[in-house]
């Protein structure tokens, strides 16, 4: 099963240098296959978002994904962009730049656009309890949503524990993708 780290101010902080070795600390702790840059709050989002590129290109099995703005995924190399669930649009846009697209959805239908437009994978949250997040899908509406796509799907949403990848992994899910797991 796929790890998704994504990052998080509250956790990364936006100090370049510790950003960078706590960033590095905890890709060799957790090996994650995909990694997301997402902090809405820094004004320096693209100073911070080169580190992130450059922390992950250190290591061979890690994908690189910026949030929201695909001119800077493009620019900076990263492996794709993560587009919000407002960002159906520009999937294409995207994908005609060569990146990989992962895009948040929170519904069966939403997961459906997402494939037929051409996305590389989907989040699909929030699977367990998550702050602010609303009511939580739980394992087995996950369980039925793998079942009946064709795309990679990371369960998204409250997963901090060991015991919750064990049951996210039981539904076949691609992967997982968290911020909270990541973060010791």
């Amino acid at each position: 099963m796929q790890k998704y780290l994504i990052t998080s101010r509250e956790f990364y902080t936006d100090t370049p240098a510790i950003f960078r070795n706590i960033l590095h600390e905890q890709f060799c702790e957790h090996l994650p296959t995909y990694a997301l840059y997402r902090d809405k709050s820094n004004p320096n989002y693209d100073i911070q978002a080169s580190h992130f590129v450059e922390v992950c290109s250190q290591f061979e099995t890690i994908k690189s994904f910026i949030h929201q703005d695909i001119e800077l995924a493009k620019k900076l190399n990263a492996s794709g962009v993560h587009l919000t669930s407002k960002q159906f649009e520009k999937i294409e846009v995207a994908k005609e730049l060569g990146l990989e697209v992962i895009i948040s959805t929170h519904s069966y239908k939403e997961v459906q656009k997402a494939q037929s437009l051409g996305a590389d994978g989907v989040t699909y949250s929030p699977i367990f309890t998550s702050p602010n997040k609303g009511v939580p899908k739980g394992v087995e509406d996950l369980k039925r949503l793998v079942s009946r796509c064709d795309i990679d799907i990371f369960a998204l949403g409250g997963i901090i524990t060991q015991k919750q990848v064990q049951e996210i992994e039981s539904s076949k899910a691609y992967g997982f993708a968290s911020i909270r797991y990541f973060y010791t």
